[in-house]
């Protein structure tokens, strides 16, 4: 409890009057590491609709995915978007299917897949605003593996970092401090923290001259791999 002043201003004069017993509320919380529900995603839809060339197989090493066709002679502007699109999903079997789907096709894409990065933005800009730990350590591993998939790709990533980076500056911190206890999330590659920093690095190895500058304006604390 405390009491609060308040002005009153009337016809060029202000008077105070103070309330007493007024409760002083402080500003409501932001939510900035809320996670956000996404809404059901096109991938989800279109795989309940069987429109994707795919079948979950399984053998010794655990769950695959069996394709239909040929990956390398797939058409990459309509597939590897809606996979990308599929990265917000968290139930089985939609992440296992857009997941390993995307780490399949750019293992396969080579030069196919420079053309399709400006269609990969949005999707990748959805996936890290769930703020799910899930999907957004996903979305890392996604993006290492992407920017090291094909020439140029990463410089061709360089002009979208102010739509991708924002989330990168809000949990870079975001590392799990157990004491002297084991963080088994280290050992999954679950550690969001650790991801964030190890994808800026990658960013700044494959991205070129310009990509140093471009993340350090949109995370200031990033410290250059390479310069030092």
């Amino acid at each position: 409890m405390s009491t609060k002043k308040t002005e009153i201003k009337a016809e060029g004069f202000t008077t105070r009057a103070t309330l007493k017993n007024a409760v002083v509320v402080g500003p409501p919380a932001a939510g900035a590491f809320r996670e956000r529900p996404s809404k059901p995603t096109t991938f989800r839809k279109l795989y309940e609709r069987g429109e994707f060339p795919i079948a979950l197989s399984h053998d010794t090493k655990g769950n695959r995915i069996a394709w239909k066709v040929d990956i390398e002679t797939m058409d990459y502007h309509h597939y590897l978007p809606l996979f990308f699109d599929g990265l917000c999903e968290t139930a089985h079997p939609y992440e296992f299917f857009a997941r390993q789907g995307i780490h399949d096709m750019l293992d396969h894409g080579g030069s196919k897949i420079l053309p399709v990065i400006p269609q990969l933005i949005i999707p990748i800009k959805n996936a890290l605003n769930t703020r799910n730990n899930q999907v957004m350590c996903t979305t890392m591993k996604v993006l290492q593996h992407l920017v090291a998939s094909g020439e140029k790709v990463g410089e061709a990533l360089v002009p979208y970092f102010r739509q991708i980076l924002p989330v990168f500056n809000l949990f870079k911190n975001k590392n799990k401090n157990l004491g002297d206890g084991i963080d088994y999330s280290q050992r999954k590659r679950e550690n969001i923290g650790e991801l964030i920093q190890e994808t800026l690095q990658m960013f700044e190895r494959y991205g070129g001259e310009d990509a140093f500058i471009n993340i350090k304006y949109m995370v200031p604390t990033y410290e250059s791999c390479i310069k030092n």
